[in-house]
């Protein structure tokens, strides 16, 4: 569990060292996408300390497939539009802004917990319960970026300015976007679930029920 500790430590330093640049050149870009780096960021960290078994790799490639995905399509976004408006009044205060990408850190750190113990795990069993989180986790991330894509053409659209999508995915849920996100790292729990001990599994808990909690009730 000390390992567990350091990689808390490791993923706070790393947004600490990309607040510093994004605070001085009040830039969003940097902002924006680092989000997704810190998931690649510790995962390999968290890869790079365990025993290396296949079970290890593909955990270390659904994440940085998720985070992939993400960070290019945000960072396509933050292009086209030159800034986030969620920042404005943060990124000028050096207290405020630097709180965020305290929180940015501690957040990444508690989504990624289930992956995290499971790296740990010296000899990873890949069971039929396991399987069945592969196929949670990859439709997941089919809605989560089907829907990103979908919103962002419509957005494109000068015609559609203040109208809300209700067109593909977006016809089924409100937001397919956040559905596939609590998809995906419910998956990976699912994935996990088998190989780590019981109390290991109250803990990774935390990942889907922090993302769920935090899209329906915060974001």
């Amino acid at each position: 569990m000390d390992t567990i500790w350091i990689m808390l430590l490791a993923v706070v330093g790393f947004n600490l060292a990309m607040f510093v640049p994004a605070y001085i050149y009040k830039t969003d870009k940097l902002t924006d996408i680092s989000y997704a780096l810190s998931f690649v960021v510790l995962i390999l960290f968290s890869y790079g300390g365990s025993s290396q078994k296949w079970p290890h790799v593909l955990m270390t490639l659904f994440v940085i497939w998720w985070a992939v995905r993400l960070g290019g399509f945000l960072l396509m976004r933050i292009r086209n539009k030159g800034k986030d408006k969620r920042f404005d009044g943060m990124r000028e205060n050096p207290v405020k802004f630097l709180r965020f990408w305290l929180l940015q850190g501690v957040s990444v750190f508690v989504v990624l917990i289930s992956a995290l113990l499971f790296m740990q795990v010296k000899n990873p069993q890949i069971s039929a319960f396991a399987i069945v989180g592969i196929i949670i986790f990859g439709v997941g991330l089919y809605i989560e970026a089907t829907a990103d894509l979908q919103k962002w053409h419509f957005s494109q659209d000068v015609k559609n300015k203040g109208k809300w999508i209700e067109s593909g995915i977006w016809s089924k849920s409100r937001h397919p976007n956040y559905l596939g996100e609590m998809m995906v790292w419910g998956g990976l729990y699912v994935f996990a679930f088998t190989s780590l001990s019981s109390t290991e599994r109250l803990v990774a808990l935390l990942s889907p029920v922090y993302i769920i909690v935090l899209l329906l009730f915060v974001s």
